[in-house]
């Protein structure tokens, strides 16, 4: 299964099932090829065969394959900050890689070739999160320097400073029409803007404590957030109204959440070395991913390509893979030489994207070139 609920199944049959007294989420389940019940016979139907008449032998069934288990190997190294990285994105389109740094500067790299296409200078302080418009038009980035910009694509220029938050800018992300941002921050608060007027549409007490991540659902009409308070919420991006609250009984920094593609369930990191998998509609952790290390840091996680595996990066400098159903950790990839802070997903094949800290300062492209 993947997180859309697809074997080749629509997006809303991913369904959680109580199985042996856990939660487990399922595809839905085809029927064995001999339960199907035998048609009567019509006067049309071709003349029933004499049951004594010699049949031919059958043919054997082809062996089915296992489940694709990930085998990503380092495909490039990417070198060019000078300072901590702190996000990467792969573009719409999946051309492009974009990254972000302590070092104030945004950067374009070619996927293919491993090139700087372009770096955006502008932030006065160090940048922790970008992202894409779903149209490839424009980046935005989130900086110290308590703004938001908009980078056009087009004309590899700065098109507009967000001004509103009254400290650092942590997380930034578009709706999936592009016409709107959500970002969060040190001040507590998420703000909502018009990317058109560059204007404030919404301000959201979203929290107690700084905000760490902001994610639209997929069709834009929810917000989500979480923060160093534990907590994960969900907003009506219409009525800025909070709709319902996420919480572990421990309440763990939460360092990173991400809808999944039919908004059902959110992916959720947090600092007691957990993924959590949350169920949207009753509020209930479905699954755990347990493994990494992550204590200190706000680090990313990821649906891998196929959606079938979640992926993250780990400060014990590794990065990590699990099966989303089974929990099972399938891969561990090394190379790094600090804490892995960003891993990110290609939007079309099997390509992860993954940064490194001071000590590295290296993003290294991994791929599974198998059929």
């Amino acid at each position: 299964m993947d997180v859309d609920g697809e074997e080749h199944k629509t997006a809303h049959e991913l369904t959680p099932t109580e199985e042996n007294g856990q939660q487990e989420l399922r595809a839905g389940s085809f029927p064995a090829a001999d339960t199907k019940e035998p048609l009567a016979p019509t006067a049309l139907s071709p003349p029933l065969q004499d049951s004594s008449a010699q049949t031919p032998a059958p043919v054997p069934e082809p062996i089915p394959e296992g489940p694709y288990r990930p085998e990503y190997k380092p495909m490039l190294m990417l070198s060019g900050h000078s300072r901590s990285i702190s996000s990467i994105k792969f573009s719409p389109d999946g051309m492009m890689l974009a990254s972000c740094a302590a070092d104030k500067l945004v950067k374009l790299w070619d996927v293919d070739t491993g090139d700087i296409i372009q770096t955006f200078e502008g932030h006065t302080e160090g940048i922790s999160d970008i992202a894409w418009s779903s149209n490839g038009e424009f980046l935005a980035s989130a900086s110290d320097d308590k703004t938001v910009r908009l980078w056009s694509l087009e004309t590899f220029s700065m098109v507009r400073v967000l001004q509103g938050h009254t400290n650092f800018v942590f997380c930034v992300n578009f709706s999936p029409s592009s016409a709107m941002l959500a970002s969060g921050g040190f001040d507590e608060t998420v703000r909502v803007w018009d990317v058109a007027r560059g204007k404030t549409l919404k301000t959201l007490p979203a929290h107690s404590d700084p905000v760490t991540a902001v994610a639209f659902n997929h069709d834009g009409t929810l917000i989500g957030s979480c923060a160093m308070d534990g907590l994960i919420r969900i907003w009506d991006t219409e009525s800025g109204q909070c709709l319902k609250t996420l919480a572990d009984d421990d309440n763990p920094i939460c360092s990173h959440i991400k809808f999944t593609p039919n908004s059902r369930f959110i992916l959720a990191s947090t600092q007691d070395s957990t993924i959590r998998l949350w169920n949207t509609q009753t509020s209930k952790c479905v699954k755990t991913y347990t493994g990494h290390t992550n204590r200190t840091y706000c680090i990313f996680a990821d649906f891998a390509p196929g959606r079938k595996h979640i992926v993250s990066g780990s400060e014990d400098m590794k990065i990590y893979f699990w099966d989303l159903q089974t929990r099972e950790i399938v891969q561990v990839l090394e190379g790094h030489r600090d804490v892995v802070i960003a891993v990110a997903a290609h939007p079309t094949h099997r390509l992860i994207a993954s940064a490194a800290m001071e000590k590295d300062l290296t993003i290294r492209l991994w791929s599974d070139e198998r059929p």
